[in-house]
């Protein structure tokens, strides 16, 4: 069910997609509610709902949800059932890994690191586990760079930052299934004020950006992944640093530290 939700996703409409990641990120849960707590989960009418269940071969709702008991289960109950298969797990984690550093060829990797050195001032967010991603881009590259900031949560300060945006500031975004609606409500009104839109997502992300790095969200275990993000902004960082040269500022930090460290 799950590779079929993938395989049709780029054909759906946009109410069809908003069933199809609501579905792909809490499945098989998400299906075992009824026609209509699903539709509000994605914030989309029944009708579309029914008309993605069709599309995915079932003559009603009733019979898809038939095929998804009968057939899958969740996975953290998978994993429970097979708890031992570390080699498994360590296998999934290196492809993951593999493909998420292939997600960035190196034409897309000089274009963020150029978009990175030049920009006026930079801003990062993330969501719920991809804020992690967020903070260590911030953290990592005002080593490198002045006027890095992360983006604050509540409503008035990102509002205050919108305020104080100009034409040539870049947003960089990481958003993934279970996708933000603060963070794609803040990089709409940041791009429209100017800003350039770095985003690095999966294959259901949507808004529309200068730069797009989408990344495989396969997990290990029954929980989200992170890896995946983390080393693709390592891989950005080391990019960016190969084009700054940035060691007189490092040392100064180094020594700023030392200072007031006693």
């Amino acid at each position: 069910m799950i590779d079929r939700l993938r395989e049709i996703y780029p054909e759906l409409t946009h109410g069809e997609q908003a069933i199809a990641r609501v579905l792909l990120d809490d499945y098989p849960y998400a299906a075992l509610g009824s026609l209509r707590a699903l539709a509000d989960r994605a914030g989309v009418s029944p009708p579309t709902a029914s008309r993605l269940v069709a599309r995915l071969g079932f003559d009603g709702f009733a019979d898809f949800q038939a095929a998804v008991r009968a057939q899958d289960r969740s996975r953290l109950r998978s994993f429970v059932s097979e708890p031992s298969n570390l080699d498994g797990a360590a296998n999934s984690l290196r492809a993951g890994l593999d493909g998420s550093l292939a997600a960035v060829p190196d034409e897309v990797l000089t274009e963020i690191a150029q978009q990175l050195i030049t920009a006026g001032r930079v801003w990062a967010l993330g969501g719920r586990l991809s804020e992690l991603a967020a903070e260590y881009l911030v953290r990592q590259l005002a080593s490198l760079r002045p006027g890095v900031s992360h983006v604050p949560g509540p409503a008035s300060a990102r509002a205050r930052v919108l305020l104080d945006l100009q034409a040539g500031d870049v947003v960089v975004a990481y958003d993934f299934r279970r996708y933000s609606p603060d963070t794609a409500r803040f990089v709409t009104a940041a791009r429209g004020r100017g800003a350039r839109l770095i985003l690095i997502t999966d294959e259901g992300g949507t808004a529309q950006a200068d730069v797009v790095v989408r990344l495989p969200r396969e997990a290990a275990g029954p929980i989200d992944p992170i890896t995946h993000e983390v080393a693709v902004t390592e891989l950005i960082l080391v990019a960016v640093a190969a084009r700054l040269s940035p060691a007189t500022r490092l040392a100064e930090l180094e020594d700023l530290t030392r200072t007031l460290n006693g």
